[in-house]
């Protein structure tokens, strides 16, 4: 595991990031934040552009709650069967969108705690959630964060939430919004994990991973 990154040099790689791209945007499609909740359950273990191609049409015909109950499991199975997993999370889908029509009025609340109580909602979904929809600073790690976090030392971490506090703690807080999309976005184009790009990446220089490729 890499050394944590001391703070000046943090603050040069987001300003960086951030003059590459100011608004960093999550690639799952959605159309209001009960889709994004969706988008975000079915993406486990799954590419955003899988899902996307997937809900395509099943968002044009449920994007409420009562909608997708309507439509039922074999319905959603229906579309969202080219992904992984597809009948537990079909089966996760209309529980979510039982419990949020039974006990939030169909809507869906902005706490994490409520959020984590979903069927098929963990703490990341719950995170992508809060920071798409509410632009909320929380740090959704998944397997590209925990990758950059721990290769070039930004945030190291032996396990997520152990990561996901060192973004918390060390990252400076004007950079908070956008980082978990910034981290993501660099771990899936070009430090990627059989071949990171290094001789095209923007911090190069300021990376402590030994392993550096031409």
């Amino acid at each position: 595991m890499a050394k944590q990154l001391d703070y000046h040099t943090l603050r040069e790689i987001f300003t960086r990031f951030q003059d590459a791209e100011a608004e960093p945007k999550g690639e799952l499609d959605h159309v209001n934040v009960y889709t994004l909740v969706v988008a975000v359950a079915l993406s486990a273990q799954a590419t955003d552009a899988g899902v996307n191609k997937a809900t395509k049409d099943l968002f044009k015909i449920a994007d409420t709650p009562q909608k997708m109950l309507a439509l039922g499991e074999e319905g959603v199975i229906e579309h969202i069967k080219t992904i992984g997993l597809y009948r537990n999370k079909a089966k996760n889908v209309i529980k979510l969108s039982r419990i949020l029509v039974d006990q939030y009025g169909g809507e869906v609340p902005c706490s994490r705690a409520a959020l984590e109580s979903l069927p098929g909602v963990g703490r990341k979904t719950a995170n992508v959630v809060l920071n798409m929809w509410w632009r909320y600073p929380a740090q959704a790690v998944d397997t590209h964060i925990f990758r950059v976090g721990n290769r070039s030392g930004i945030c190291p971490g032996k396990d997520v939430n152990a990561v996901e506090r060192a973004i918390e703690d060390n990252i400076p807080v004007d950079f908070q919004l956008h980082a978990h999309h910034w981290l993501i976005l660099h771990g899936r184009y070009h430090c990627k994990a059989r071949k990171p790009l290094c001789s095209t990446c923007i911090i190069r220089d300021l990376c402590l991973y030994e392993d550096k490729t031409l």
